[in-house]
């Protein structure tokens, strides 16, 4: 009985958090949760007060394939809007009357049977090099300006990357260390997800807990996320196709008919970004050619973008470890991931491999044909990490090929990205700031 009774509370509270979650209704660090009805009257109340202003939320920046000319703006609003919404944008310092339109669609969807009103808009025709500011509009209200910066062709830029986020403490440890990292690095270019962004894909609270960590950067910088293996779990923890995430992140197309924007590239600055899916066993129960089919676009891709550097981001990791207490396990290259791709970056000539999914931070240096290079040869692979408070303490046994590894049990860490004229920086931090690895990548 007791065992009934807390199953049913947890129904009971789950159905309240729901519903909280579907007006979008989260308090600071997720730590309250107000009633639906309370919220709408405060938000409505708040607009006779403050007549003209336009309330969204989660308003964010996503990376096209080019942001140097285009930009996706998306947001979510509490009820559905009732007139055609605009994003506005201007030259950074001009006046508002010198201003491009943009109109926004309906991307509203129901998921964890909760209906998101979802708005999104493209905006184009960017100058590089150039600042802008833009922001939401409907007929009689709009929402504070915003900063969107264009980048040069040859822009040096800093960038932000952060590991798995998947969370089990209402994502309280990454709220955290993302706004403390965003905090020292607000001069950060852009920012990537490296997958895992949630435990559980279909579940809209924690998606709202996740959006919370990045709220302040995501509506100046734009997010470049990637689909991890969680992304495609549903609330009784069967696989399912990755829904919400898919919702959630328009990112740059790619052409496929089965699988677009699963996997996507873009550029920014003299860089070439190409964000794999490591997806295919999940996403193998439903569809099949997930890996044949980024094999044959990934050169593609590769003849189509000439940059001076090709960095690879994918989820799952293409090193297998050894674990603690299970001697069957070998350690080696990972069959699904590694023996698949890591040919492919020597032939491609991809200078950085950054991954996630083991939830360790291992620097390996480089590899080329499955071995190390003193002469730095082949790629420069790094294991990103951890973000959230899902940790596995002193689970993995050291790999031969890993150089730099962090003190265990290991606590959160993000890295930093610096693009220079020359050369790519790479450097791991712990959430009080301390530096933990740095490592430069130049040509050969």
């Amino acid at each position: 009985m007791e065992d009934e009774n807390q199953n049913q509370s947890g129904m009971k509270r789950r159905t309240f958090i729901k519903a909280a979650a579907a007006a979008g209704v989260l308090a600071a660090g997720g730590a309250a949760l107000l009633q639906i009805g309370a919220f709408r009257r405060l938000q409505e109340n708040a607009t006779r007060q403050f007549p003209g202003v336009l309330y969204t939320e989660r308003l964010r920046q996503i990376v096209t394939q080019d942001p140097s000319r285009t930009r996706m703006l998306m947001w979510e609003l509490t009820l559905p809007a009732e007139e055609d919404l605009t994003v506005e944008l201007r030259v950074q310092g001009a006046d508002e009357t010198n201003v491009h339109h943009f109109p926004a669609s309906n991307d509203r969807f129901i998921d964890d049977e909760i209906e998101v009103y979802q708005y999104r808009a493209e905006v184009n025709h960017l100058t590089p090099g150039t600042h802008y500011q833009y922001r939401i509009t409907s007929e009689d209200a709009a929402t504070d300006w915003q900063t969107l910066c264009a980048p040069a062709a040859d822009e040096t830029y800093k960038m932000l990357i952060f590991p798995d986020t998947q969370s089990s403490d209402n994502y309280a440890d990454w709220k955290e260390m993302a706004h403390l990292a965003w905090a020292r690095n607000t001069d950060a270019a852009l920012f990537a997800c490296m997958g895992d962004l949630v435990d559980n894909g279909e579940d809209r609270l924690q998606w709202t807990d996740f959006f919370g960590g990045v709220e302040e950067m995501q509506r100046v910088i734009p997010m470049a996320p990637l689909m991890g293996n969680h992304e495609t779990y549903d609330l009784n923890w069967k696989e399912r196709l990755p829904e919400a995430y898919l919702h959630y992140f328009a990112t740059p197309p790619n052409a496929s008919t089965e699988f677009d924007r699963y996997y996507y590239s873009f550029d920014y600055g003299d860089v070439h970004y190409i964000a794999l899916c490591t997806q295919q066993r999940e996403i193998g129960a439903f569809k099949d050619g997930l890996v044949a089919e980024q094999l044959e676009w990934i050169r593609r891709d590769m003849r189509a973008h000439r940059k001076k550097w090709n960095v690879v981001l994918m989820h799952k990791d293409v090193l297998q470890y050894r674990i603690h207490g299970r001697p069957e396990r070998t350690e080696g290259i990972d069959d699904d991931n590694g023996r698949v791709w890591m040919p492919v970056f020597d032939e491609l000539g991809i200078d950085v491999v950054f991954s996630a999914h083991l939830h360790t931070y291992r620097n390996r240096g480089h590899i080329y044909g499955f071995q190390k290079t003193p002469d730095k040869k082949g790629p420069l692979y790094i294991l990103t990490g951890v973000a959230g408070n899902v940790r596995y303490p002193n689970l993995w046994i050291d790999h031969p090929f890993d150089e730099v590894t962090l003190p265990q049990p290991e606590t959160d860490n993000y890295l930093t990205m610096d693009v220079g004229r020359d050369a790519i920086e790479i450097a791991c931090f712990l959430p009080n700031g301390r530096e933990m690895d740095r490592v430069k990548v130049t040509k050969r």
